[in-house]
Protein backbone atom coordinates (compact mmCIF):
# COMPACT_ATOMS: atom_id res chain seq x y z
CA UNK A 1 0.00 0.00 0.00
CA UNK A 2 1.40 3.13 -1.36
CA UNK A 3 2.07 6.19 1.36
CA UNK A 4 1.65 8.83 -1.37
CA UNK A 5 -0.77 11.54 -0.15
CA UNK A 6 -4.08 11.42 -2.75
CA UNK A 7 -4.91 14.36 -4.74
CA UNK A 8 -8.57 15.26 -5.87
CA UNK A 9 -8.07 18.66 -7.41
CA UNK A 10 -10.01 20.02 -10.16
CA UNK A 11 -7.92 22.71 -12.81
CA UNK A 12 -9.95 25.80 -12.45
CA UNK A 13 -8.42 26.71 -15.65
CA UNK A 14 -11.31 26.02 -18.38
CA UNK A 15 -8.78 23.98 -20.44
CA UNK A 16 -10.52 23.37 -23.33
CA UNK A 17 -10.97 27.18 -23.77
CA UNK A 18 -7.45 27.88 -22.77
CA UNK A 19 -5.27 24.72 -23.48
CA UNK A 20 -1.95 27.47 -23.48
CA UNK A 21 -0.99 29.92 -21.73
CA UNK A 22 -1.51 33.23 -23.03
CA UNK A 23 0.02 37.09 -22.70
CA UNK A 24 -3.50 38.13 -20.62
CA UNK A 25 -2.82 35.13 -18.35
CA UNK A 26 -0.24 37.53 -16.71
CA UNK A 27 -2.43 41.15 -17.55
CA UNK A 28 -4.09 41.55 -14.26
CA UNK A 29 -7.32 40.86 -15.30
CA UNK A 30 -9.88 37.64 -15.45
CA UNK A 31 -7.59 35.22 -16.85
CA UNK A 32 -4.81 35.94 -14.39
CA UNK A 33 -7.66 35.56 -11.89
CA UNK A 34 -8.27 31.96 -13.30
CA UNK A 35 -4.37 31.64 -13.19
CA UNK A 36 -4.02 32.60 -9.64
CA UNK A 37 -7.01 30.04 -8.64
CA UNK A 38 -5.53 27.33 -10.09
CA UNK A 39 -2.06 27.82 -7.87
CA UNK A 40 -4.16 28.55 -4.42
CA UNK A 41 -6.27 25.09 -5.45
CA UNK A 42 -2.85 23.55 -5.18
CA UNK A 43 -0.51 25.68 -2.86
CA UNK A 44 -3.19 27.67 -0.59
CA UNK A 45 -4.56 26.79 2.17
CA UNK A 46 -8.13 27.72 3.97
CA UNK A 47 -6.87 31.13 5.72
CA UNK A 48 -5.11 31.65 1.80
CA UNK A 49 -6.11 35.68 1.03
CA UNK A 50 -5.19 37.24 -2.29
CA UNK A 51 -2.77 40.45 -1.07
CA UNK A 52 0.26 41.63 -2.10
CA UNK A 53 2.41 40.18 0.81
CA UNK A 54 2.05 37.18 3.03
CA UNK A 55 2.06 38.26 6.82
CA UNK A 56 3.39 35.51 8.89
CA UNK A 57 4.13 34.92 12.52
CA UNK A 58 8.05 34.54 12.83
CA UNK A 59 9.66 34.08 16.50
CA UNK A 60 7.08 36.93 18.18
CA UNK A 61 7.38 39.15 15.63
CA UNK A 62 4.76 39.93 12.32
CA UNK A 63 6.38 40.26 9.02
CA UNK A 64 5.44 40.53 5.58
CA UNK A 65 6.88 38.09 2.71
CA UNK A 66 6.44 38.81 -0.88
CA UNK A 67 7.72 37.63 -4.19
CA UNK A 68 7.34 39.79 -7.72
CA UNK A 69 9.38 38.66 -11.22
CA UNK A 70 9.54 41.63 -13.53
CA UNK A 71 9.86 41.42 -17.55
CA UNK A 72 9.31 44.70 -18.66
CA UNK A 73 9.84 45.53 -22.19
CA UNK A 74 11.56 47.52 -22.75
CA UNK A 75 14.09 47.62 -19.91
CA UNK A 76 14.68 51.52 -19.68
CA UNK A 77 11.70 53.91 -20.16
CA UNK A 78 11.22 57.44 -18.94
CA UNK A 79 11.10 57.81 -15.33
CA UNK A 80 12.87 54.83 -14.72
CA UNK A 81 14.25 51.19 -15.68
CA UNK A 82 13.50 47.24 -15.05
CA UNK A 83 16.17 47.22 -11.96
CA UNK A 84 14.01 50.44 -10.20
CA UNK A 85 10.94 48.92 -11.04
CA UNK A 86 12.17 45.42 -9.36
CA UNK A 87 13.41 47.45 -5.51
CA UNK A 88 10.17 49.55 -5.79
CA UNK A 89 7.67 47.14 -6.74
CA UNK A 90 8.37 44.84 -4.28
CA UNK A 91 9.08 47.44 -1.48
CA UNK A 92 5.52 48.54 -2.49
CA UNK A 93 3.79 44.82 -2.24
CA UNK A 94 5.40 45.14 1.15
CA UNK A 95 4.23 48.75 2.14
CA UNK A 96 0.66 47.31 1.06
CA UNK A 97 1.05 44.97 4.14
CA UNK A 98 1.13 47.97 6.03
CA UNK A 99 4.99 46.55 6.65
CA UNK A 100 8.17 48.08 6.96
CA UNK A 101 10.32 46.86 4.22
CA UNK A 102 14.06 45.79 5.26
CA UNK A 103 15.46 43.21 2.76
CA UNK A 104 15.54 41.92 -0.49
CA UNK A 105 16.25 39.51 -2.39
CA UNK A 106 17.01 39.74 -6.50
CA UNK A 107 17.82 36.94 -9.10
CA UNK A 108 18.59 37.86 -12.86
CA UNK A 109 18.11 35.50 -15.49
CA UNK A 110 20.40 37.22 -18.49
CA UNK A 111 20.50 36.10 -21.86
CA UNK A 112 23.81 35.67 -23.53
CA UNK A 113 25.00 38.47 -25.53
CA UNK A 114 23.34 40.94 -23.11
CA UNK A 115 26.01 44.48 -23.30
CA UNK A 116 27.72 43.92 -19.60
CA UNK A 117 27.46 47.70 -19.87
CA UNK A 118 23.59 47.18 -20.14
CA UNK A 119 23.49 45.12 -17.00
CA UNK A 120 25.73 47.24 -15.16
CA UNK A 121 23.30 50.57 -15.65
CA UNK A 122 20.30 47.92 -14.34
CA UNK A 123 22.18 47.20 -11.35
CA UNK A 124 23.10 50.66 -10.35
CA UNK A 125 19.84 51.50 -10.65
CA UNK A 126 18.79 48.87 -8.39
CA UNK A 127 21.47 50.31 -5.97
CA UNK A 128 20.42 53.81 -6.10
CA UNK A 129 16.84 53.23 -5.83
CA UNK A 130 17.61 50.37 -2.31
CA UNK A 131 19.14 53.34 -0.79
CA UNK A 132 15.90 55.78 -1.87
CA UNK A 133 13.72 53.15 -0.54
CA UNK A 134 15.85 52.44 2.39
CA UNK A 135 16.07 48.59 1.86
CA UNK A 136 19.03 46.31 1.60
CA UNK A 137 19.84 43.58 -0.97
CA UNK A 138 21.14 41.20 0.71
CA UNK A 139 21.04 37.79 -1.43
CA UNK A 140 20.60 36.66 -4.61
CA UNK A 141 21.36 34.55 -7.78
CA UNK A 142 22.74 34.39 -11.34
CA UNK A 143 21.49 32.32 -14.68
CA UNK A 144 22.52 32.54 -17.91
CA UNK A 145 19.95 31.55 -20.57
CA UNK A 146 20.36 30.94 -24.51
CA UNK A 147 20.52 33.90 -27.21
CA UNK A 148 16.98 35.06 -27.80
CA UNK A 149 15.84 32.80 -25.07
CA UNK A 150 15.56 35.85 -21.85
CA UNK A 151 14.66 38.83 -23.62
CA UNK A 152 18.04 40.52 -22.54
CA UNK A 153 17.09 40.38 -18.47
CA UNK A 154 14.06 39.27 -16.03
CA UNK A 155 14.99 40.25 -12.52
CA UNK A 156 12.71 38.41 -9.67
CA UNK A 157 13.07 40.03 -5.95
CA UNK A 158 11.72 38.94 -2.78
CA UNK A 159 10.94 41.03 0.08
CA UNK A 160 10.66 40.79 3.77
CA UNK A 161 9.21 43.59 6.23
CA UNK A 162 8.14 44.23 9.55
CA UNK A 163 4.74 44.83 10.23
CA UNK A 164 4.63 47.51 13.43
CA UNK A 165 0.97 47.97 14.54
CA UNK A 166 -2.11 45.52 14.99
CA UNK A 167 -4.25 46.82 12.32
CA UNK A 168 -5.49 43.76 10.20
CA UNK A 169 -4.60 45.48 6.50
CA UNK A 170 -6.14 42.85 3.80
CA UNK A 171 -9.54 42.96 1.31
CA UNK A 172 -11.42 41.16 3.60
CA UNK A 173 -11.33 43.87 6.17
CA UNK A 174 -12.99 46.49 4.19
CA UNK A 175 -16.54 47.28 4.82
CA UNK A 176 -19.78 49.61 3.28
CA UNK A 177 -19.49 53.15 4.58
CA UNK A 178 -15.35 53.04 3.71
CA UNK A 179 -13.67 55.79 1.83
CA UNK A 180 -11.61 55.01 -1.64
CA UNK A 181 -8.85 57.69 -1.24
CA UNK A 182 -6.31 57.44 -4.22
CA UNK A 183 -3.10 59.34 -3.86
CA UNK A 184 -2.64 60.62 -7.48
CA UNK A 185 -3.13 60.78 -10.78
CA UNK A 186 -3.24 57.13 -12.93
CA UNK A 187 -1.67 55.83 -16.19
CA UNK A 188 1.59 57.46 -16.78
CA UNK A 189 3.72 54.51 -16.31
CA UNK A 190 1.98 52.10 -18.82
CA UNK A 191 1.94 55.12 -21.30
CA UNK A 192 5.52 55.87 -20.65
CA UNK A 193 6.22 52.24 -21.73
CA UNK A 194 4.10 51.97 -24.79
CA UNK A 195 5.61 54.80 -26.32
CA UNK A 196 9.23 53.84 -26.18
CA UNK A 197 8.00 50.12 -26.91
CA UNK A 198 6.35 51.64 -29.74
CA UNK A 199 8.32 54.40 -30.85
CA UNK A 200 5.58 56.99 -30.81
CA UNK A 201 6.54 60.44 -29.95
CA UNK A 202 4.35 63.13 -28.19
CA UNK A 203 4.65 67.38 -27.55
CA UNK A 204 6.22 66.21 -24.57
CA UNK A 205 7.70 63.47 -22.73
CA UNK A 206 5.05 61.11 -20.27
CA UNK A 207 7.53 59.72 -17.50
CA UNK A 208 6.50 56.22 -15.75
CA UNK A 209 5.15 57.13 -11.88
CA UNK A 210 6.98 54.32 -10.78
CA UNK A 211 8.46 55.47 -7.08
CA UNK A 212 8.03 53.51 -3.53
CA UNK A 213 5.26 54.03 -1.50
CA UNK A 214 6.38 52.65 1.90
CA UNK A 215 7.18 55.82 3.41
CA UNK A 216 3.78 57.47 2.69
CA UNK A 217 1.88 54.47 3.76
CA UNK A 218 4.18 54.63 7.81
CA UNK A 219 3.24 58.15 7.83
CA UNK A 220 -0.16 57.15 7.39
CA UNK A 221 0.22 54.37 10.51
CA UNK A 222 2.07 56.79 12.59
CA UNK A 223 -0.86 58.69 12.66
CA UNK A 224 -2.99 56.13 13.59
CA UNK A 225 -5.11 56.25 10.45
CA UNK A 226 -7.27 53.45 10.26
CA UNK A 227 -6.58 51.81 6.89
CA UNK A 228 -8.57 49.02 6.03
CA UNK A 229 -6.81 47.70 3.22
CA UNK A 230 -3.89 48.84 1.21
CA UNK A 231 -3.75 47.90 -2.82
CA UNK A 232 -1.09 49.11 -5.28
CA UNK A 233 -2.55 49.95 -8.87
CA UNK A 234 -0.18 47.91 -10.92
CA UNK A 235 -1.47 45.52 -13.56
CA UNK A 236 -5.06 46.00 -15.01
CA UNK A 237 -4.99 49.43 -13.31
CA UNK A 238 -7.53 50.92 -11.03
CA UNK A 239 -10.39 49.07 -12.46
CA UNK A 240 -9.09 45.62 -11.97
CA UNK A 241 -8.00 45.86 -8.36
CA UNK A 242 -11.30 47.09 -7.28
CA UNK A 243 -12.78 44.51 -8.79
CA UNK A 244 -11.06 42.31 -6.97
CA UNK A 245 -10.99 43.79 -3.47
CA UNK A 246 -14.85 44.31 -3.98
CA UNK A 247 -15.34 40.59 -4.68
CA UNK A 248 -12.60 39.50 -1.43
CA UNK A 249 -14.91 41.56 0.61
CA UNK A 250 -18.25 40.99 -0.91
CA UNK A 251 -18.98 44.38 -1.05
CA UNK A 252 -19.97 47.24 -3.88
CA UNK A 253 -18.10 50.21 -4.64
CA UNK A 254 -19.31 53.20 -6.28
CA UNK A 255 -16.61 55.66 -8.44
CA UNK A 256 -16.78 58.95 -9.25
CA UNK A 257 -14.51 59.76 -12.65
CA UNK A 258 -14.67 63.70 -12.06
CA UNK A 259 -12.25 62.62 -8.93
CA UNK A 260 -9.98 60.73 -10.83
CA UNK A 261 -7.07 62.67 -11.85
CA UNK A 262 -5.65 62.02 -14.94
CA UNK A 263 -2.64 63.93 -16.59
CA UNK A 264 -3.81 65.79 -20.09
CA UNK A 265 -0.64 64.33 -21.86
CA UNK A 266 -1.55 60.58 -20.74
CA UNK A 267 -5.42 61.51 -21.30
CA UNK A 268 -4.39 62.56 -24.89
CA UNK A 269 -2.46 59.60 -25.78
CA UNK A 270 -5.02 56.88 -24.22
CA UNK A 271 -7.95 58.51 -26.61
CA UNK A 272 -5.20 58.22 -29.52
CA UNK A 273 -4.53 54.66 -28.66
CA UNK A 274 -7.74 53.33 -27.52
CA UNK A 275 -7.00 52.86 -23.98
CA UNK A 276 -8.91 53.59 -21.12
CA UNK A 277 -6.73 54.67 -18.26
CA UNK A 278 -8.82 53.13 -15.80
CA UNK A 279 -7.38 49.69 -17.30
CA UNK A 280 -3.79 51.18 -17.61
CA UNK A 281 -0.44 50.17 -15.43
CA UNK A 282 1.06 52.16 -12.75
CA UNK A 283 3.15 51.81 -10.10
CA UNK A 284 3.37 54.59 -7.75
CA UNK A 285 -0.31 54.57 -6.99
CA UNK A 286 -2.40 53.06 -4.65
CA UNK A 287 -5.68 52.90 -3.41
CA UNK A 288 -6.42 53.44 0.74
CA UNK A 289 -10.06 52.31 2.37
CA UNK A 290 -10.53 54.32 5.59
CA UNK A 291 -13.96 55.17 7.63
CA UNK A 292 -15.27 58.43 7.08
CA UNK A 293 -13.76 59.82 10.24
CA UNK A 294 -10.19 59.39 9.33
CA UNK A 295 -10.77 61.31 5.73
CA UNK A 296 -9.40 64.54 6.25
CA UNK A 297 -6.09 63.37 8.23
CA UNK A 298 -5.57 60.85 5.50
CA UNK A 299 -6.09 63.29 2.29
CA UNK A 300 -3.47 66.29 3.98
CA UNK A 301 -0.99 63.29 4.72
CA UNK A 302 -1.34 62.34 1.62
CA UNK A 303 -1.56 65.43 0.12
CA UNK A 304 1.42 67.14 2.09
CA UNK A 305 3.61 64.14 0.89
CA UNK A 306 3.14 64.70 -2.52
CA UNK A 307 1.33 68.02 -3.45
CA UNK A 308 1.75 67.84 -6.97
CA UNK A 309 0.23 64.40 -6.94
CA UNK A 310 -3.73 65.16 -7.24
CA UNK A 311 -4.51 62.81 -3.95
CA UNK A 312 -8.10 62.43 -3.69
CA UNK A 313 -11.70 60.74 -2.10
CA UNK A 314 -12.52 58.70 -5.52
CA UNK A 315 -15.52 56.91 -4.18
CA UNK A 316 -17.35 54.93 -1.65
CA UNK A 317 -17.92 51.04 -0.02
CA UNK A 318 -21.67 49.71 -0.04
CA UNK A 319 -23.41 46.67 0.05
CA UNK A 320 -24.05 45.07 -2.92
CA UNK A 321 -24.94 41.58 -3.22
CA UNK A 322 -23.60 41.50 -6.72
CA UNK A 323 -19.92 42.93 -5.91
CA UNK A 324 -20.39 45.48 -8.57
CA UNK A 325 -17.91 48.58 -8.80
CA UNK A 326 -19.68 51.05 -10.84
CA UNK A 327 -18.41 54.25 -12.38
CA UNK A 328 -20.45 58.05 -12.59
CA UNK A 329 -19.15 59.68 -15.43
CA UNK A 330 -18.69 63.23 -16.18
CA UNK A 331 -22.21 63.95 -17.07
CA UNK A 332 -23.77 62.06 -14.32
CA UNK A 333 -24.76 58.58 -16.15
CA UNK A 334 -23.57 54.83 -14.04
CA UNK A 335 -21.65 52.31 -15.96
CA UNK A 336 -20.56 49.23 -14.47
CA UNK A 337 -16.72 49.00 -14.37
CA UNK A 338 -15.75 45.47 -14.91
CA UNK A 339 -12.66 43.45 -15.25
CA UNK A 340 -11.11 43.00 -18.57
CA UNK A 341 -9.60 39.67 -19.57
CA UNK A 342 -6.09 39.99 -19.87
CA UNK A 343 -4.20 43.43 -20.20
CA UNK A 344 -4.50 46.80 -22.59
CA UNK A 345 -0.42 46.74 -22.59
CA UNK A 346 1.32 43.29 -21.47
CA UNK A 347 5.28 43.10 -20.85
CA UNK A 348 4.90 46.58 -18.87
CA UNK A 349 6.36 45.07 -15.23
Amino acid sequence: MSDRPKFDLVCPIPLQQYPRILLAHGGGGKLMQQLIQMFLAVFGTTDSIQHDAATLQLSGNKIAFTTDSYVVNPLFFPGGDIGSLAVYGTVNDLAMAGARPLYLSASFILEEGLPIETLWQVVRSMQQAAAIAKVKIVTGDTKVVDRSKGDGIYINTTGVGIIEHDLAIAPQTVKSGDLILLNGDLARHGIAVMAVREGLEFETTIESDSAPLAELVLKLLSADVEIHCLRDITRGGLASILNEIAAAARVGMEIDESLIAVNDEVQGACELLGFDPLYVANEGRFVAFIPQKHRKLALEIMRSHCPDRNAAVIGKVVEDKNYLVTLKNTIGSKRILDMLSGEQLPRIC
